[in-house]
């Protein structure tokens, strides 16, 4: 399955997937970006290769009220979220084969370690409070 397109009409279904507990991977891009553009294939690709995890396509410009206070410095950046717990935000190159180890790296945690990484330094703190899609989403819809 590819990756799902962030739109107005399915942000209850994302939301639900967040609640759920089960891994999430959302690429931020823009439509105008040439980099983002050429990603989008690769990450469709990985998208299949992981069919346990939801890959998740966010436009920032489409989607401002939702990811428009995010600090996206460059293209594309991934967000890697398991329920309530941001696991990465970044920047990333790429690269479908780099995105892959990464993920995989993540989710391979236990609970315990991903809860302990995700307090492990003042930038991932950060995540948790800034960058948690689950609540960007419900806050977009209150």
């Amino acid at each position: 399955m590819p990756s799902l397109t962030l739109e107005l009409d399915n942000r209850d279904e994302i939301a639900e997937v967040l609640d759920s507990g089960r891994w999430i991977v959302a690429c931020l891009c823009a439509a105008w970006c040439g980099t983002c553009t050429s990603y989008r294939t690769a990450f469709d690709t990985l998208a299949e290769r992981q069919p346990d995890i939801a890959f998740l396509w966010i436009d920032i410009e489409d989607q401002a009220d939702v990811v428009g206070d995010l600090d996206v410095e460059n293209f594309p950046t991934l967000l890697v979220q398991r329920g309530d717990t941001v696991a990465f935000f970044g920047t990333m190159l790429p690269e479908a084969a780099l995105a892959q180890r990464m993920v995989l790296s993540l989710i391979e945690q236990s609970d315990e370690e991903l809860a302990r990484l995700a307090h492990s330094s003042q930038e991932r703190q950060q995540w948790q409070r800034d960058c948690n899609l689950l609540r960007l989403l419900k806050n977009a819809q209150a």
